[in-house]
């Protein structure tokens, strides 16, 4: 849009700014405004200066105002309030603003009415040829697209038969009542019939006997109108006898009153896809090795099981796992694994499948059973007895003749009560008891074996944060001299103050912390623990502070920092090193070699004491026992236990009495102190005392009690 130009003339430019910012603001709030308010009012600017110029110009002339209407119209301010606020500010506000040096006048209000005049003469004449111009591009608009709907139908229908007669699919038209009107060349050649003879035929005709269920109920629904159209996969008869696959989409033709009229069908041969479709599916569904069902065929029939069990109905299986297979691969090679695998494959299909059950090969040297168990866990293991027969037979692979035998996990339990998820890890489970329980066996679920195992476990999970957070605490067992009676010695001992379960003794998660390698952490609190409440009695009852005996694992005496760990709880915690006594059991200590060793040799130039657990149920030799910095030993509890004095067995009390008379003199000999264990008895303490064993621990003498029990016998 062209800005009308400025005559010049004497006329205050701020003011005209100011009225065009007002003229802005008025025409934003009218109406919509395709411009933002700074352009409005830069628009609006020249527009002003353009009214005064004419006001002043000594030849007036009222034209320059109805180009400032027809500017208007043009930049879109069409708004019918636009042209009232317009005109009357032209009156009432331009002279004050623009020209207020000017004195009014009758000649300047005759021109300030022109020039209103003039602004709504050039508006509504511009409004005018604008609609005008719109009505032409319309009418113009409908002519055209008229004649282009017109050319597009014959193009349509011109198209339509060109697509018909010349497709490479084929298309077929037929009545609601399925008789066949027309079909392409391409339909005909596919089915083998001429395109007369399939005009003389029905769509049901082409129905093939085996087509999915409800597969014609769609059909029927189309041609009664309940639906618009409907695509399947279909097989046909030829006219030969042979099936062909179609891929077949079929659409609803309605009168123009909504009646159905008749259908299309378009069909695709997909003869060849089908039967690629099915070798692929196939391969993804079969092992490549074994050619038996792989895991995910297994698990699509397993929960094929689920979803029709009945009420009543059990499900079975069986889940195997060669026994030392990898040394079959790491000593033979994997060609012959897999040539083993493949035998044993075949045995186990040929034994179980004649009798319904399905066998997969999940993985590696993994099978898996679906039993097919209407006999219910009889049927389970002696499938299981089956596939252990067929496997423990002797495999000949190439010049190698070679034995293997199997462990399986046996689970058999109704179907309402599982999940396929909940059926596997079962087997699992089961399958690893069998293993533990030594090869060439089967084991059956066991639901409350496997609780107390899933509760195992949980503790195992529980053990890292529960050391974080402070729920393990010590209980001191007193050690007593047996000449006197006097509390010589502690040992510490570890109880898990669990939040849930109460307080746990070490039977219950020390195994754990051992098989998850938290024993070392864990060790070290203890240890640590252990040295600061020693201290505490040590400053509150110096000349009677016991020994505090703490244990020491395998897997924490083979640990290189051993020695550190040991050096820093002494150091942090004041307490001298000859209250530290380790012990460490006799396996770990005799098998001790290398490092190990010079750690035990390190540990007793700290000062500290070393003794020796269990003694007497290990290696006992003699010849390295003593080439160890050992102090003392103590008797393992099942000799003590056995001189109980009850006269139940006096033969056996005799014989565990020489076995302890010996291992005490022995370790006199060696120039060690024995603590016996597990005194329960003051029959046992005196004999003990008789056969000169050094120190007693058990419930004679005080059963596991928390630090401040001891600082209060301490006291006593």
């Amino acid at each position: 849009m062209r800005a009308p130009e400025r005559d010049g003339g004497d006329f205050s430019r701020p003011g005209a700014v100011v009225y065009a910012a007002e003229w802005a603001r008025a025409v934003r709030r009218i109406g919509f405004v395709p411009l933002s308010a700074a352009e409005t009012e830069r628009l609006l600017v020249p527009f002003t200066e353009r009214l005064a110029g004419a006001l002043l110009t000594p030849a007036f002339s009222a034209r320059p105002a109805e180009e400032v209407g027809r500017a208007l119209v043009e930049a879109h301010l069409t708004e019918p309030g636009v042209l009232d606020w317009s005109v009357q500010a032209l009156g009432d506000r331009f002279l004050p603003w623009v020209l207020p040096a000017r004195p009014e006048g009758p000649e300047l209000r005759e021109r300030v009415a022109a020039l209103q005049g003039a602004l709504a003469a050039g508006f509504a004449r511009a409004l005018r040829d604008r609609v005008f111009a719109q009505q032409e591009r319309i009418a113009r608009s409908a002519w055209q697209a008229r004649d282009t709907v017109e050319q597009a139908l014959r193009d349509s229908e011109a198209r339509f038969r060109a697509v018909f007669t010349g497709a490479a699919i084929g298309i077929g038209i037929a009545g609601v009542d399925g008789q066949i009107i027309e079909v392409n060349q391409s339909f005909a050649d596919m089915l083998g019939y001429t395109v007369a003879e399939m005009r003389r035929m029905n769509v049901s005709a082409l129905a093939h006997a085996d087509d999915a269920a409800g597969m014609w109920e769609i059909y029927q629904e189309l041609i009664e109108g309940k639906r618009d159209s409907a695509r399947v996969e279909k097989r046909y008869y030829r006219k030969d006898g042979s099936i062909v696959w179609t891929d077949l989409a079929v659409s609803l033709i309605r009168h123009d009153d909504g009646r159905p009229r008749f259908t299309v069908a378009m069909i695709e041969d997909i003869t060849e896809r089908y039967e690629l479709q099915q070798r692929l599916r196939f391969q993804a569904l079969h092992d490549p090795l074994t050619g038996l069902p792989n895991r995910t065929l297994f698990f699509e029939k397993l929960g094929g099981v689920f979803d029709t069990a009945g009420p009543e109905q059990r499900v079975g299986l069986c889940f195997i796992d060669l026994d030392g297979f990898k040394a079959v691969n790491d000593s033979l090679g994997h060609d012959l694994g897999d040539r083993l695998l493949q035998v044993i494959a075949r045995r186990l299909s040929d034994c179980v499948s004649s009798r319904g059950h399905v066998v997969a090969r999940m993985g590696g040297d993994e099978f898996v059973i679906l039993v097919d168990s209407g006999g219910g866990l009889d049927d389970a293991v002696e499938v299981a007895e089956l596939a252990l027969a067929a496997v423990s037979a002797p495999v000949q692979v190439a010049d190698q003749q070679l034995a293997v035998s199997a462990s399986i996990g046996i689970v058999d339990c109704p179907a309402a009560e599982t999940s396929v998820g909940e059926l596997m890890k079962a087997a699992d489970t089961t399958l690893y008891w069998a293993k533990a329980e030594g090869r060439g066996r089967w084991a059956v679920y066991d639901p409350e074996r496997s609780a107390a195992d899933i509760a195992r476990s949980a503790l195992a999970a529980n053990l890292p944060a529960a050391l974080d957070r402070g729920e393990f605490v010590l209980h001191y067992q007193p050690i007593v001299s047996l000449l006197d009676g006097s509390m010589v010695a502690v040992e510490a001992l570890v109880r898990w103050q669990h939040p849930e379960l109460g307080l746990l003794g070490p039977d219950r998660f020390i195994g754990l912390a051992e098989e998850t390698g938290l024993i070392v952490r864990l060790g070290a609190w203890v240890l640590r623990q252990a040295c600061r409440d020693t201290e505490a009695w040590r400053r509150a009852h110096p000349d009677t502070t016991p020994v505090v005996s703490v244990n020491v694992a395998a897997r924490q005496a083979d640990d290189p920092a051993i020695v550190e760990t040991v050096a820093e709880a002494l150091q942090h915690t004041g307490l001298p090193a000859e209250l530290l006594q380790l012990e460490l059991t006799e396996s770990a200590v005799m098998g001790s070699a290398g490092e190990p060793l010079r750690a035990l040799h390190q540990l007793a130039d700290l000062g500290l004491r070393l003794a020796i657990d269990d003694f007497g149920t290990g290696y006992s030799n003699l010849a390295y026992l003593r080439r160890l910095p050992i102090h003392c030993v103590k008797l393992a509890g099942p000799f003590v236990e056995g001189i109980r004095g009850d006269g139940a067995d006096a033969v056996a009390d005799h014989r565990d009495e020489r076995i302890v008379d010996a291992l005490v003199r022995l370790a006199h000999a060696l120039e060690l102190s024995v603590t016996a264990e597990a005194v329960e008895t003051e029959v046992q303490a005196e004999r003990l005392r008789a056969l000169r064993c050094d120190t007693g621990q058990g419930r004679l003498f005080g059963a596991p009690m928390p630090a401040d029990a001891i600082r209060a016998r301490l006291a006593e």
